[in-house]
């Protein structure tokens, strides 16, 4: 079945036209200022590459999966974000310590400061901290209908673990507010009531941006008369509908990285291995761990603001093709800035008078892109030199993303991965596969659908392979409700983490299970190809 897959970078915008899992063909489009247009002359490109006649034509894609960098951007730059209520469901614990405490003021001014704090939530266990306060719930809603707000983030104490509270306050403010979108922290963030609660503010925040997002990607799509559903890649390597990414929009952060990481393992055969995705602007570098990519432990802080919903684990340095190359006290510099997009305007090799990495790499022999003959007259020591600071920069990212001293295969992926000549120490083999530049889209294009379950469960009570089966069979639950298809499920992780000082052989469980995207047969295609 014909999939596109699309993936959004500060400086190209990539797509995939693949059959199954064969490559067809692939463009890489700059990245415009109105990123639709982009996605547009991407995937027009590819259709036409792709040869004509119906088995190629719009009406034979199957499907369209999309990873962007919209929600993302508009966060860090506090662009476009709606005024949000808050309501936390926790008195009287949690009283000394109010929501939005630790934002950067520039952040609450955006999205304004209307917290509500009402009793009610659970403990670790499940038992009742406070019955819930409806009609102080009731009223917050009011008040948030009078300011005229559009968005709302609820997060209750312990919710991850029982969600009946923050599911019936949802009630309430749709009976008392019905213009108002929630959302609720424990279908985001996990065990944490701060960092969860941040999670559900931040998305609360592009909920209406997310809505215009989808609605310009969706007309994008048919003005290139594809009629197929279309999915945007979350961070996790798996797929969300159209109408979840509106509601979830935060769930796509760092989604880019973890499509060029997916990319890696399908392209170059390996599940365990370090990829570093270097662009034109950043190299996001992490670690393949059965074929997915290693999720952070630690709190995520995005924009100044910490938060714990799943991300993964990604070391981001600035180095890219259009970095720039600079002498700093006599010594050569590379980065962080960055031509981005405009590489192909401003960079010496593209006929431009800004000294870029792509430069470096070309005077050094070793690169291929633009003319050559433009950057043969730069001084042999200040190439050396550039080609010495690209390698020191990133042998060094990969050694602090290591956990051990062993040395494991890295695979490089991304347009820029032409910059990496040179042996790195701690690597036993650097593969750069067939279509690394477009790794990312391909990454896309190949994603599942999933499920996950992160909560607390009692030993005590159930025992361990109790616990285990019960989160497992939530998982595949939710796999399901995603759009897996039901014998392609599989366990792709099971984490137990302990809980100290904590009575009843309380552990912090998360499963994982993905499965096969369920797909319609696109129109004209014969009834042996449906399925995904």
């Amino acid at each position: 079945m014909l999939r596109i897959g699309v993936d959004v970078g500060g400086t190209n915008t990539d797509a995939v036209l693949m059959d199954g899992r064969r490559l067809i063909a692939f463009h890489k489009h700059p990245t415009t200022p109105n990123v639709s247009d982009g996605i547009v002359g991407a995937i027009r490109a590819i259709l036409e590459d792709g040869g004509a006649g119906a088995e190629r034509s719009p009406e034979s894609i199957a499907a369209v999966m999309i990873g962007t960098t919209h929600f993302t951007n508009a966060f860090v730059e506090r662009r476009n974000l709606s005024s949000v209520g808050v309501v936390r469901i926790a008195l009287p614990a949690a009283r000394g310590v109010p929501p939005l405490m630790d934002w950067p003021r520039d952040f609450v001014t955006a999205i304004g400061h209307n917290v509500h704090c009402v009793r009610g939530g659970y403990h670790y266990d499940g038992r009742i901290n406070s019955p819930l306060d409806e009609q102080a719930v009731a009223q917050a809603a009011r008040q948030m209908q009078a300011q005229g707000l559009k968005c709302a983030a609820v997060c209750g104490l312990f919710s991850p673990v029982n969600a009946e509270m923050e599911e019936r306050a949802a009630q309430i403010i749709a009976q008392e507010a019905p213009q108002i979108a929630v959302t609720l922290s424990s279908r985001i963030g996990r065990i944490g009531i701060i960092e969860r609660e941040n999670a559900a503010i931040m998305n609360a925040s592009l909920a209406g941006m997310a809505r215009e997002v989808v609605a310009a990607f969706a007309a994008a799509l048919r003005a290139l008369g594809i009629e197929a559903p279309f999915f945007i890649s979350q961070n996790d390597g798996t797929l969300m509908s159209a109408e979840r990414v509106a509601q979830y929009p935060v769930l796509t952060f760092a989604s880019g990285p973890t499509n060029s990481m997916r990319g890696a393992a399908y392209l170059s055969g390996l599940s365990d291995a370090l990829v570093a995705d270097i662009g034109g602007t950043t190299t996001d570098i992490g670690m393949l761990v059965g074929g997915f990519p290693r999720e952070s432990a630690i709190s995520a802080n995005i924009g100044g603001v910490r938060t714990n919903f799943r991300m993964p684990d990604l070391l981001s340095i600035g180095l890219g093709g259009g970095s720039l190359v600079h002498a700093d006290a006599g010594a050569v510099r590379v980065g962080p800035r960055s031509v981005g997009y405009r590489l192909a305007q401003q960079a010496r090799v593209f006929g431009g008078d800004v000294l870029t990495a792509s430069d470096i790499a070309v005077a050094a022999g070793y690169a291929r892109m633009g003319d050559a003959v433009r950057v043969a007259g730069l001084d042999p020591a200040r190439v050396e030199a550039g080609v010495a600071e690209i390698h020191r920069l990133f042998a060094e990212a990969l050694d602090r993303m290591k956990t051990s001293a062993a040395a494991i295969p890295l695979v490089l992926v991304g347009g820029g991965s032409v910059l990496i000549h040179r042996a790195i120490p701690g690597v036993s083999e650097v593969i750069v596969p067939q279509a690394a530049g477009v790794a990312n889209a391909i990454g896309a294009s190949i994603a599942q659908a999933g499920g996950e379950v992160d909560r607390v469960y009692s030993y005590q009570q159930l025992g361990r392979e109790g616990a285990i089966a019960a989160a497992t069979e939530e998982a595949r639950r939710a796999a399901l409700a995603a759009g897996a298809v039901p014998d392609t499920l599989r366990v792709v992780e099971v984490e137990e983490l302990p809980i100290a000082y904590v009575p009843g052989g309380a552990v912090r469980l998360r499963v994982k299970v993905t499965g096969d995207l369920a797909l319609a047969r696109p129109q004209g295609a014969p009834a042996g190809e449906v399925g995904a």
